[in-house]
């Protein structure tokens, strides 16, 4: 038996006084076999057994170490060399701390001393368990760098240059001795208020404050880290399940005093593990921070796991957008019109201008391929922008051909809801003069002016004071308000084609499309059904007194140098004919 393992039968059972003798021989076996190197103290912190590791780290055996104190081969990491550690360290039952310890040469490297104080049955002090973690794996040619580098000046902790090579010699450690890691990135949810609110000098002791309480949390080896703000991140080298991450939850909630005041906190927290996201150190760190922002969508002050699944889908959907961004950009987008008839006249009413992808591999996109990957986004403001000067460009063409057909758009939500939209639409106008602002109607769903009603009414109210003219899209589908219905200024209402499209052969459908003209007519409303497919559905539709249409039925989507042809040729077409001779 070596030396340094002659005191620990009756360390382990003054430790755990119910191991049986299997679990002591492992616990023994441990002792001697473990990396960290471990160190224990007696009630007095008097050297009493230390493990091979700690003799590997600092060529000191248990003869060199016995009786004498921690000092013997280490100091606190302080602006003040030489504060016992003995004393600084008997304040709390776990504590954590980074000191310098002396190596082979003599020279001082950083190290981090975890120190867990273990009580006899009667709650006094018998001994204390150490763990001597090396934080030396910094490249030589920086070891001698101010602690700065590697440290953050506020809480001491670990910044992220340090933990980004901790985190390194983890996976290789982990990987060598078959084990798991668990990173974990925490964010203090609204701190950005509480500063405001208490000031920095209250917030920088809050962090600090905050940082200590976590500490005390950790076992062993575990790491904490501040990586930025109120931004930390936990290094867990052992086993831990949703149980550990409640407790830390429930803990952070506690109050923490700060000139005698209590200050709540609560964190987001993501959390991934190692070898099951079997990636390098920087993409685990990119990995918990994901997580850690969905705990933030979930609602603050929980925790959430990193899915690979769900990262994959994130990552195929940043591309899409970003193939999107080229398209934008280098013209591949493209606008076709479709035709807007009166059923009971023949007439041309205008054209709803309909976005495409010309896309060099895959040919003509509809907006279905494409639109759900922008929903949601900045693009979606981008691309409504764009389709308003693509459309204002076109109404400038067509006015030099003598031909002034009012053109409709879509606008989403996102976009119309801006707080610049009206300003930006009057500036886009102004570079068109010779456009009417008459001819240019803008299409809202129905969802989207309901979405926050007084707001769209001001912006609808803005726009239609440059002359530009509203309709509401999709109408049917949004459960509107009667009332709000009745406030918003729009010119016509569109009946969705999902209601149009079913009516001859559902009587639900049927039932919809007659109440829609009916409230059009009540509120003075124009209305024009989409999805018109069929001689048949224009026949039913005028029959319940709706003349308005688009659709298949009489026209799909063209290019603009196709529309002029086909405007030639409808009043002579077999739809229009078939309407025409219907009576």
């Amino acid at each position: 038996m070596s030396p340094s393992s002659e005191l620990l039968p009756s360390t382990l059972a003054q430790v755990a006084p119910r191991l049986d003798a299997h679990a002591e021989t492992l616990a023994r076996t441990a002792f001697v076999n473990a990396n960290e190197a471990i160190i224990v103290t007696d009630r007095d912190n008097a050297i009493v057994a230390v493990n091979p590791a700690f003799s590997e780290l600092t060529g000191l055996g248990l003869n060199d170490v016995k009786s004498r104190s921690l000092e013997t081969f280490s100091q606190l990491d302080l602006d003040a060399p030489g504060a016992p550690i003995s004393k600084a360290l008997q304040r709390r039952d776990r504590s954590k701390s980074q000191v310098r310890y002396r190596g082979h040469d003599g020279e001082l490297y950083p190290g981090m001393l975890s120190i867990r104080r273990v009580r006899d049955a009667a709650g006094a002090v018998d001994h204390h368990v150490i763990v001597l973690s090396d934080l030396s794996a910094i490249p030589a040619h920086a070891r001698h760098l101010n602690r700065e580098v590697y440290f953050d000046a506020l809480t001491g902790l670990p910044n992220l240059q340090l933990l980004t090579q901790l985190i390194e010699e983890s996976i290789q450690h982990a990987e060598a001795q078959q084990r798991s890691l668990t990173l974990c990135a925490l964010d203090i949810d609204h701190f950005k208020g509480i500063n405001d609110r208490l000031g920095p000098q209250v917030g920088d002791a809050l962090l600090a404050a905050f940082a200590q309480r976590v500490s005390h949390l950790l076992v062993g080896d575990d790491v904490l880290a501040r990586t930025g703000g109120d931004e930390f991140v936990l290094l867990l080298h052992h086993d831990v399940d949703e149980a550990f991450f409640e407790t830390l939850l429930a803990a952070i909630r506690q109050p923490l005093m700060i000139d005698k005041e209590g200050v709540h906190l609560s964190v987001s927290l993501g959390v991934t593990r190692y070898p099951s996201d079997h990636v390098q150190g920087d993409v685990l760190l990119r990995h918990a921070n994901q997580a850690m922002y969905r705990a933030k969508q979930r609602g603050r002050d929980t925790f959430h796991f990193f899915d690979a699944d769900q990262d994959r889908q994130i990552q195929v959907r940043h591309e899409q957008r970003q193939r999107f961004v080229e398209a934008l950009a280098h013209g591949e987008l493209c606008l076709y019109y479709q035709p807007q008839v009166n059923m009971a006249s023949g007439e041309v009413i205008g054209v709803e201008a309909l976005i495409r992808w010309q896309h060099p591999v895959k040919g003509l996109l509809s907006p279905a391929c494409f639109l759900p990957i922008i929903e949601a986004t900045p693009l979606e403001v981008d691309l409504g922008e764009w389709v308003m000067e693509q459309a204002l460009r076109q109404l400038s063409a067509w006015q030099r051909r003598g031909m002034a057909l009012p053109l409709s758009v879509n606008i989403s939500p996102a976009h119309l809801l801006t707080h610049d939209f009206c300003p930006r639409l009057a500036a886009l106008l102004k570079r068109y003069p010779e456009v009417p602002p008459s001819l240019l109607k803008l299409e809202v769903l129905e969802s989207a002016a309901m979405h926050d009603v007084k707001l769209a009414l001001a912006r609808m109210t803005c726009c239609r004071a440059l002359g530009v003219r509203f309709a509401i899209d999709d109408f049917g589908t949004g459960f509107s308000s009667l009332t709000h219905l009745r406030q918003l200024p729009v010119e016509l209402i569109k009946i969705d084609q999902s209601f149009v499209r079913d009516m001859l052969s559902d009587a639900d459908d049927m039932a919809i499309v007659e109440s829609v003209i009916y409230m059009a007519k009540r509120f003075g409303r124009a209305m024009l059904a989409e999805g018109v497919e069929s001689v048949a559905h224009a026949e039913a539709l005028l029959a319940l007194g709706c003349e308005l249409a688009q659709g298949y039925g009489i026209a799909r989507p063209m290019p603009a140098d196709a529309l002029c042809d086909w405007m030639a040729g409808w009043p002579s077409s077999t739809a229009w004919q078939a309407l025409a001779g219907r009576d």
